[in-house]
């Protein structure tokens, strides 16, 4: 029987067309979130939204990716990535359309939460596709590639954003990618090979206990940090860690969980890989949010302004991405991601400086040092970890990597939401706030170096990956 990758070698054009359906749409998923995030201060005023619902706009498409990841990768094993992958494209098509129907900011916040729910079934598949297609050979150089594709859409979306923003209208940061996204849909469809599995392992089943502990873990976690100082969310996130030791005790007893904990435990350069790659997002989520307020309120900038600015650090970190790929392929990857989380570290401490007449040079600094720090992080991070698990759990294995960021970026934003809470409240922010925002951001800075340090200790000490 043909095995997919013999398969992607006997057409090597149906390789690269199919790498290319992943690179797009993963590719408009971040270009969309990095434009929303440049438009929060139009949206903001547009429906009269408070900072703390602001704040929510970027945590709802989190929180909505987060819960459907785990078991969109369990369930991409059994019956097929295609399928999966299918469903995420053509239902961020859908999501992204409803904005024309939004009128309040708690519908847009429905929308969001929609967005997430297909973002999860797209990058919960993504990686496990291309590392399938590339199995034999390339495979750094294809996970550079998408990884590559992610920055690119971050460098494109604060530009686009800010441009469509000003010229048409918030709501066209939202269904301007749908044409392109029918695009992915089309080349997936002609050049992904249907991998659905066949014999004993299609009697596999999805483990629907653990998938509902693990999205109400999530979903407590969440809006408990979320407002921490306040006692009913206090209590909510209490149960959120209860929630989360049940959990595990759980996947530990499942005779197919969603994730195999023991296992997980013994493959010391997955598991720090995924603690690397944890800590890194953290850190690296709340930058554009917090620099887009920054630069909009404090700088007095335009958001197409604001969005050039911003372009600096994703464009570097798309440049560096495929040739870090390339070269974690011949020397050890731990080198090469350890050395970018200290230059990202170094690029917060820069920014931690910043105050409301600072120039403009100190921001692009720290935007230069975080694009090269994180250009160099992420492609060969995640080219060790896929390479230190067997085959057929690349879909599991891709759907803990992208949890790990995703969760990462979830936990790093209930912090500076609780920082809003606190200091903004629910409050419109006006000139007399600017203070306090500036507080907001000084601290959320801070932290995140904080983050990028423990991501170096992991990275490092997950030893190296051609003795394991």
């Amino acid at each position: 029987m043909t095995t997919p990758e013999n398969y992607y070698a006997s057409r090597p054009g149906s390789r690269w067309l199919a790498l290319a359906s992943i690179c797009i749409a993963v590719f408009l998923i971040p270009q969309s979130m990095s434009s929303v995030n440049i438009a929060l201060p139009a949206i903001a005023d547009a429906l009269s939204a408070d900072a703390v619902l602001v704040s929510w706009i970027p945590a709802a498409n989190l929180w909505g990716s987060i819960i459907l990841m785990l078991p969109a990768g369990r369930l991409a094993d059994m019956i097929g990535r295609k399928k999966i992958y299918l469903v995420g494209v053509g239902g961020y098509v859908l999501s992204s359309l409803l904005v024309l129907l939004v009128n309040s900011i708690e519908m847009l916040l429905l929308v969001r939460v929609m967005q997430g729910l297909a973002s999860g079934l797209v990058f919960g598949t993504a990686m496990a596709i291309v590392a399938t297609v590339f199995a034999d050979n390339n495979r750094g150089t294809a996970l550079g590639l998408t990884a590559t594709s992610v920055y690119l859409g971050l460098t494109c979306g604060p530009l686009i954003g800010g441009w469509l923003t000003e010229h048409i209208g918030w709501r066209s940061v939202f269904w301007g990618p749908v044409p392109f996204a029918f695009i992915a849909i089309g080349l997936v469809m002609l050049y992904v090979r249907n991998d659905a599995r066949s014999g004993s392992e299609s009697r596999d089943k999805l483990d629907w206990i653990g998938s509902i502990l693990f999205m109400l873990m999530v979903t407590a976690l969440l809006y408990g940090l979320s407002g921490l100082t306040e006692l009913h969310n206090a209590i909510v996130f209490v149960v959120g860690l209860l929630l989360l030791v049940a959990f595990v005790k759980q996947q530990n007893r499942a005779e197919f969980p969603l994730v195999r904990f023991k296992v997980l435990a013994q493959n010391r350069v997955f598991s720090r890989s995924l603690a690397a790659s944890f800590f890194m997002y953290s850190g690296n989520y709340p930058i554009l949010f917090l620099l887009s307020l920054y630069m909009q309120y404090l700088q007095g900038l335009s958001p197409s302004e604001a969005g050039q600015l911003i372009l600096i650090q994703a464009l570097l970190m798309a440049i560096l991405a495929p040739l870090a790929g390339r070269m974690s392929d011949r020397y050890e990857p731990r080198l090469i991601a350890t050395t970018g989380c200290l230059l990202f570290s170094a690029g917060f401490a820069v920014l931690a400086f910043i105050g409301e007449d600072s120039p403009l040079s100190l921001v692009i600094t720290g935007l230069v040092l975080l694009g090269v720090g994180f250009g160099l992080f992420s492609s060969p991070n995640n080219n060790a970890a896929m390479g230190s698990v067997a085959k057929d759990r690349l879909s599991i294995a891709s759907a803990l990597l992208n949890l790990a960021r995703t969760a990462g970026n979830m936990f790093s934003m209930a912090v500076v939401m609780l920082l809003v809470h606190v200091s903004l409240g629910p409050n419109q922010i006006e000139p007399e706030q600017y203070p306090q925002l500036l507080q907001v951001i000084r601290i959320g800075l801070i932290i995140g170096c904080g983050y990028t340090l423990l991501a170096a200790w992991f990275s490092y000490s997950r030893g190296n990956v051609r003795n394991t």
